[in-house]
């Protein structure tokens, strides 16, 4: 009986130290629209995707700008003239997904661009069908 207690108890113990750890340590994620940046500052201004809440999110010198080629570190003055760009084509800003604790960023990933499903052609057609002899 003795046994199932310590057991029981050092499980408990640590379950409760390893949320006591881990909780702090996973960072908030932002869904949005980058619509400002600030080179200067180190600054961008970021709309949230369902409460069109405007965020000021900081950059820093470990944030990373992850695309499909891979991680880079962020360059705001390209990332303002490709604002514009949307801007230009009559969208908001840049949809991204930013990984921040306490308002500073972490990790930027620009949502990807929908491509449209493959269209069914004649050649694709003709290689399942069964050749006549």
């Amino acid at each position: 009986m003795m046994n199932r207690r310590k057991l029981l108890l050092t499980l408990g113990s640590a379950f409760v130290a390893l949320a006591v750890i881990v909780v702090p340590t996973i960072a908030d994620e932002l869904f949005g629209v980058i619509t400002k940046a600030d080179p200067d500052a180190k600054k961008i201004t970021v709309v949230e995707k369902d409460t069109d809440k405007e965020i000021e999110v900081t950059i820093n010198d470990d944030t990373q700008y992850v695309t499909g080629k891979g991680a880079s570190k962020v360059d705001l003055e390209k990332v303002s003239k490709n604002i514009e760009k949307a801007k230009e084509k009559g969208r908001k800003g840049i949809p991204v997904t930013i990984t921040h604790e306490k308002g500073v960023a972490s990790k930027i990933v620009p949502a990807s661009k929908k491509k449209d499903a493959p269209k069914d052609d004649a050649k694709s057609s003709t290689k399942d069908a069964p050749k006549a002899n």
